[in-house]
């Protein structure tokens, strides 16, 4: 399985996969839980990064780069959402933040006032939300209308790195910053791909995640080759365990999104993070986080 898109559903399917023995390798989840030693399942990999990486880049941007030493965090109790805020927030308060406030609200919420008049309240320097566009496009254009977050910066992650993002939130979203997977490849694979899909399907890559999926499926291609056998009836047969167990030992694989190598629990992403703000109604690069 070449999946899934999001971790919500990724923490169920990974159950699923490993109980049946079938391999899965996901280019876009991101939660801790999903590699994290106690909770991984034994057949399941990823080419994305670790949200421990990306909540310890953002934290070192915003503490380091914006100088801003109070923050507020919102997240929806989504594996992902729920993982990257605390990711943020135990590095930020680890490297001299303090954060004010760290909220839950509702993914299909439709009033958010409280809520920010409760974190506005407590006075804080940035509010990180990294959430998914509904409840995020919602909290950026509800956050200009609240007394005591003017001159907030706001900020939110991949979850909402997306055109559909900054039509929802609209004039709102100007100005603000996102994490995410750092997309300025330079490299030979990645300058084919980019001709060969656009030939193709007549349009750029939509998903932030496309040279990560790219690279787990040359994965999955590159084991099968070397684990398929041909049994005397010219059947193709690809044992489960062996293509799993050859999967965990991708070591030094060229990728677009860098070099692909497994660690014991399934992270096998060169992790590449960057901060984008939205300029002119576009997302800019503006940092990159180096380890």
């Amino acid at each position: 399985v070449i999946g899934t898109s999001c971790s919500g559903a990724g923490v169920p399917m990974a159950q699923i996969m490993g109980d049946a023995g079938i391999a899965m390798i996901s280019p876009s989840n991101t939660a801790p839980v999903l590699t994290d030693a106690e909770t991984r399942q034994p057949s399941y990999f990823r080419t994305a990064h670790n949200d421990l990486i990306q909540g310890a880049a953002m934290a070192n941007f915003v503490f380091n780069e914006l100088g801003l030493t109070q923050a507020a965090v919102i997240h929806d109790g989504d594996p992902y959402t729920e993982g990257l805020a605390s990711a943020f927030s135990n590095s930020f308060q680890e490297i001299g933040g303090t954060v004010v406030a760290f909220e839950a609200e509702a993914a299909d919420a439709t009033n958010v006032e409280p809520l920010l008049t409760s974190v506005a309240a407590a006075g804080p320097e940035i509010i990180y939300y990294p959430v998914f566009i509904p409840l995020g496009s919602l909290l950026t254009k509800t956050a200009k209308e609240i007394d005591g977050l003017e001159g907030v910066t706001l900020a939110a992650a991949d979850g909402v790195l997306s055109p559909d993002f900054l039509e929802a939130a609209g004039d709102a979203a100007e100005g603000m910053y996102m994490s995410g997977p750092d997309l300025s490849f330079g490299n030979e694979i990645y300058d084919e791909f980019l001709v060969t899909y656009e030939e193709t399907y007549g349009t750029e890559p939509l998903s932030v995640f496309h040279a990560h999926a790219f690279d787990a499926t040359n994965m999955l291609l590159n084991a099968i080759e070397n684990v398929a056998q041909i049994d005397g009836d010219g059947n193709v047969l690809i044992g489960r365990q062996a293509l799993i167990d050859e999967i965990a030992s991708t070591s030094g694989l060229a990728g677009i999104t860098g070099t692909i190598s497994c660690n014991a629990t399934g992270d096998c992403a060169d992790p590449q993070i960057a901060v984008n703000q939205v300029v002119d109604g576009a997302f800019d690069s503006v940092w990159a986080f180096e380890e």
